[in-house]
């Protein structure tokens, strides 16, 4: 009996011609930054399968003119791209070096009550933003001294509202010791814990495309950016873009910590990079 071409089973992906596969990958990187091409030709068509089969779409052609004019759907298309892999307390060198030399050196030109703004971005699912709320309520001795806003931001809406409701599986916290999982988070249930009240309220979470300006524009300006391993999966023309955006929403001397296989310094010169005991991360120079 002949299968209607997308009655599709879950392990198998339409196929994608070259003409569609390439104009879906333009409106992801157009949208997003990110760069996909044949090389991701299966993992692409499985996504764009799924997202086919949830739409009722009658055919690719048919779903991309969906996408051509649907915001809503696009947002779903990003999503669906999207790397979330993350933990608490990762790559914890620079947590140190935030309380440790970061901090210590920006409140020169702060007096107690001022505020220190914090940006992640990418936050995925919250351990980032947390991570950091965490850690400085435990690590620097100064955090009541001064008022510290924590700011998550992503281009995924599904995974930011993870992020609100706050609840992390067994993965996500087997980097936290164990007085820090009891003090911080409700009892586990059903293989999951919920971070309490207090510090799910410390950080605000709200939309952000670092390769889109106009989305940035409400955030403000920020004392410290993580920009993690996201510059990886762009191009030389995005990680342009995406420098520039972080460099205009750094206050004067502030910081980026960046992923450790990236630098900034083979983007922009509109940094500078200062090595810390902890870690290497980047400062901004106003006068370059």
């Amino acid at each position: 009996m002949a299968v209607p071409p997308f009655a599709f089973q879950d392990h198998w992906a339409q196929p994608l011609s070259s003409g569609d596969l390439e104009e879906i990958c333009a409106l992801i990187y157009k949208r997003s930054g990110m760069v996909f091409g044949e090389a991701k030709r299966y993992y692409i068509e499985r996504r764009v399968s799924d997202l086919i089969r949830q739409r009722r779409a009658q055919s690719v052609r048919d779903y991309i003119l969906i996408l051509r004019g649907d915001l809503v759907e696009s947002e779903l298309l990003i999503n669906s791209f999207t790397v979330n892999e993350t933990y608490f307390y990762r790559e914890l060198h620079q947590l140190e070096c935030l309380s440790n030399s970061i901090l210590p050196d920006l409140i020169r030109s702060k007096g107690p009550g001022d505020r220190i703004r914090i940006w992640s971005m990418p936050c995925s699912s919250g351990e980032e933003p947390y991570s950091i709320a965490i850690w400085l309520l435990e690590s620097w001795p100064l955090v009541d001294s001064y008022n510290i806003e924590i700011v998550g931001s992503d281009i995924d809406t599904e995974i930011l509202q993870r992020a609100v409701e706050g609840y992390f599986g067994r993965r996500s916290l087997s980097r936290l010791p164990r007085n820090l999982l009891d003090r911080y988070f409700e009892p586990e249930q059903d293989q999951q814990r919920r971070l309490i009240g207090d510090l799910r309220e410390s950080v605000t979470f709200t939309k952000g495309n670092i390769v889109d300006r106009h989305s940035l524009t409400a955030l403000g300006g920020f004392d410290v950016i993580f920009c993690r391993n996201l510059l990886i999966y762009f191009d030389e023309d995005a990680r342009e873009v995406a420098a520039r955006n972080i460099h205009e929403m750094l206050h004067p001397g502030g910081y980026v910590c960046l992923g450790h296989t990236e630098s900034m310094s083979r983007i922009s010169e509109t940094f500078e990079p200062v090595r810390f005991p902890d870690a290497i991360v980047y400062r901004e120079t106003r006068e370059l």
